[in-house]
């Protein structure tokens, strides 16, 4: 799972609910769709939405919200960027952290070059200092992460991690209501994401190259 060149080390990225704020845009696709006030839908306490009260039926019904969020708010170009998150990963990666993107996007029928599509322009979007939003060198989309190389994932999904860390994964739990009974490492935020990473890098006596 891990590299082997003494002078790599790559992190494997998880887009929503990590770097993007999928619960907030999500949460407005829902509120204008069902005309239900914003305020009135909870916080996401449980990885499926409608066990977190929200106003879904089921499955289906998410998926078609989901769908009209892609479509209709192109939700995955216009989510805002988790905070803190843009600054550590281009720190990282001017120290020499390999950013490997990472993310399940791709589980809806027939909406795939729209997900794409959205998801590069996101990333790539510029910085206020011209940079791109989000640095990375690989961009996979992927349900099972297992099939994945990283040295270091990081990830918010109780199943997810669940499944890399039973293939001997190391994993950072990204803290979300919905993740709170997770044991092991855990970031609340990218600057804990940022101490953990590095402190692997010297745990594991990699120099890196920028």
């Amino acid at each position: 799972m891990s590299s082997t060149d003494h002078h790599s080390f790559v992190l494997g990225v998880d887009l929503d609910g990590v770097v993007g704020d999928y619960e907030s845009i999500f949460r407005q696709v829902v509120s204008d769709s069902l005309g239900v006030d914003p305020a009135e839908i909870p916080a996401q306490t449980h990885w499926g939405f409608g066990d977190s009260g929200w106003p879904l039926r089921d499955e289906d019904h998410y998926l078609e919200m989901h769908r009209r969020g892609i479509a209709e708010y192109e939700m995955f170009a216009a989510m805002q960027p988790v905070e803190g998150a843009s600054d550590a990963l281009w720190r990282l990666s001017d120290a020499g952290v390999h950013i490997r993107i990472v993310t399940h996007r791709l589980y809806v029928n027939w909406d795939h070059q729209n997900v794409v599509a959205q998801t590069v322009g996101w990333l790539q979007q510029p910085r206020e200092d011209g940079r791109p939003l989000i640095p990375y060198r690989d961009l996979c989309f992927m349900g099972d992460k297992t099939d994945v190389g990283a040295d270091l994932y990081v990830d918010d999904a109780p199943h997810n991690i669940a499944a890399l860390r039973k293939s001997h994964a190391d994993v950072i739990c990204f803290d979300r209501l919905y993740n709170r009974d997770i044991p092991g490492l855990r970031a609340r935020n990218w600057n804990e994401v940022e101490e953990l990473v590095m402190r692997r890098v010297e745990e594991r006596g990699i120099t890196l190259r920028p």
